[in-house]
This record gives C-alpha cells, structure tokens and sequence, in this order.
C-alpha cells in the first residue's frame, strides 16, 4: 500500500486475486465506505482500500478546511475547476494501484469513488495507461469535461463501468449524472447506468447490490 496516503481497508479473507480501491466524498472519510462495503458488497479474494483524502481548504465551504480530493469552487457546470489538486488526487490513487500492482495483475484491480471521489476515478480511469479492471462512479460528475476527452488513452476505453445514480440528488443532481453518461458511452461500449429512484446523495442497498454483482462480474474467483 502506497506510504503517503492513510487508508481504511478490508483484507481478504481467501488467496488474494483482485483489489478494489474506492474514494469517499467530500467532508467525509474512507471508513464509512470500508464498513459498507463490509456489510453488502465483500468477497474473500478481494482486498479493499479506502484512502482518506487530505484536509484543505474548500472554497464551496467558505474557505474551511475538511477532507477534499481537490478544491471545489463551484455547483455549475461552468464553475473553475481545480485541475491542479484533481490530478494531484489522481497521482496519489495511480500510486495505489502501481502498488497493488506488484503482487496482482492491473487488469485485477477495480477503482471508483463516491461524489468527489467518483471524479478523481473517472479521470483517473480515462488517463491511465494501466489498463484496469473495472471502474465504480457513485453520485459523481465527469471533471474537466471541456478538456478530458482530448488527453483519453486508450487503455480503458473498454473498461467495465458500473455509474449510479441517484434522481433526487440535491448535490449532484441526476441531470449531471446522466450527461457523464452520455460522454462516457461515446467512449465506452461497457458503461453502464444505473439510476436510483428516491435516492438523494447516498449510497442504497440497491446501489450495494448493483456492485457486489459488478465485481462478481469484473473480479470473479480464481
């Protein structure tokens, strides 16, 4: 596990084969998503790592600091983005998967993330030259969507992707969800969205279910 990052994590209980490497929302922290991840969506080959994001300030939040992926200065679609702190995040999880890396196959390695989180794989996802195995994109948005598409490598562009969504979702509406969708499909024949009816920005067990069938799929026992 990379050095400079502290993480929440789930051994496997079996012969290690797969890793999955999820990053928590805004404000949050990597445990909430490691003891859900516990209850509804582990398998016993698995390994599963929940880096905790580093406290900064948010310019959304008044300047405050709390656990952030990069600085959010913005709702709308056409706010400035910081590309800087994004891809100092994507650093940070490509060093987690170089480290997973070493002891199982990329292509054994799912990424994704909640909200922000969610931003951080996607990107990640779309620049890597790692080819991976499979990418999560809970309640989150497509970042840098003017730029992105110009600097995609090929790597994943077939990569199995499971986005959910929730359509109630008062932070990062639906509306947002589904036109990452609809960029991502350009790109991507293994995308798939799910819509959540009711569901506001947070996990379900809809959601949860949705995975643990994904990375049956993705990440099936060997």
């Amino acid at each position: 596990m990379a050095a400079r990052v502290a993480c929440a994590s789930i051994a496997p209980t079996a012969k290690h084969t797969a890793t999955v490497i999820f990053l928590h929302g805004l404000g949050d922290t990597g445990d909430g998503w490691c003891q859900e991840f516990r209850s509804r969506a582990q398998h016993p080959w698995i390994k599963y790592i929940f880096p905790h994001a580093p406290t900064q300030p948010v310019s959304l939040n008044m300047g405050m600091n709390m656990p952030s992926w990069f600085d959010i200065k913005g709702l709308s679609p056409d706010a400035p983005q910081d590309e800087v702190g994004l891809k100092k995040s994507s650093d940070l999880l490509r060093s987690i998967i170089d480290e997973e890396a070493k002891s199982i196959p990329s292509e054994r390695i799912v990424i994704g993330g909640f909200s922000q989180g969610g931003a951080v794989a996607i990107y990640t996802s779309l620049t890597s030259d790692i080819k991976l195995g499979g990418l999560l994109a809970f309640s989150t948005w497509l970042p840098l969507h003017t730029k992105v598409m110009d600097i995609v490598k090929d790597a994943n562009k077939k990569v199995p992707t499971l986005q959910c969504h929730g359509d109630i979702d008062p932070m990062v509406p639906f509306t947002w969800g589904k036109m990452t969708a609809m960029l991502l499909k350009q790109l991507n024949p293994e995308h798939e969205m799910c819509k959540l009816s009711g569901v506001m920005h947070s996990s379900s067990p809809e959601e949860m279910e949705q995975c643990r069938k994904f990375l049956l799929k993705s990440l099936p026992s060997q």
